[in-house]
C-alpha cells in the first residue's frame, strides 16, 4: 500500500496527533515516515525602521531553531516505533503547495496531516492547509482530527 508517508508537522497538539497516527500508520505496513517543516521567509511588514525587532539572519536562526524542535518529535516517536524517518525543513510562502511539492519530490504515497477541524463560515473564512493540500493534491492525503 504505502511505502513512504510524509507528516507534516507546525509544533500543534493537533500536528503531534498527526504524528502518533503517521507513524503507527508507517509501522503497520512497514513504510517509512518523512517529517516535515515548512516556514515562513523573513518578512518586514514596518512603517518605521525601528519597528523592527528581528534581523532576518536572527528570524533564520529562530526558524532552524523551530523546526529542529518539531522535527525532533516526528523523530522521536519514528524510533520509538522502530520506523525508519527521514526529515526535511523548507521555507515558502504557502505551506500547502511545499508539503505537496516535498511530498512528490520524495516520492511518497501518502501525507498524514492534522485538520483543525473548523466549520461552516470560519472554515471558509480562516482556510486550512489542509484544505488546501486535500484539494491540490494527487497523492492520497490522511487526515486526523
Amino acid at each position: 500500500m504505502f511505502k513512504t508517508i510524509l507528516i507534516p508537522t507546525d509544533g500543534s497538539e493537533l500536528s503531534g496527533r498527526a504524528i502518533r497516527q503517521g507513524v503507527d500508520l508507517a509501522k503497520g505496513l512497514g513504510a517509512t515516515v518523512v517529517g516535515l517543516t515548512v516556514t515562513m521567509p523573513f518578512r518586514v511588514f514596518a512603517l518605521e525602521p525601528t519597528m523592527v525587532t528581528d534581523t532576518a539572519e536572527k528570524y533564520e536562526h529562530d526558524m532552524r531553531a523551530f523546526a529542529k524542535k518539531n522535527l525532533s518529535i516526528v523523530e522521536a516517536a519514528a524510533k520509538q516505533a522502530g520506523v525508519p524517518c527521514r526529515i526535511l525543513t523548507c521555507s515558502g510562502e504557502h505551506p500547502y503547495e511545499e508539503i505537496i511539492k516535498a511530498a512528490e519530490e520524495d516520492k511518497c504515497d501518502a501525507i498524514c496531516m492534522a485538520s483543525h477541524g473548523r466549520r461552516g463560515v470560519s472554515a471558509l473564512v480562516l482556510g486550512s492547509e489542509t484544505v488546501k493540500v486535500l484539494t491540490h493534491s494527487r497523492i492520497p492525503v490522511v487526515v486526523v482530527r
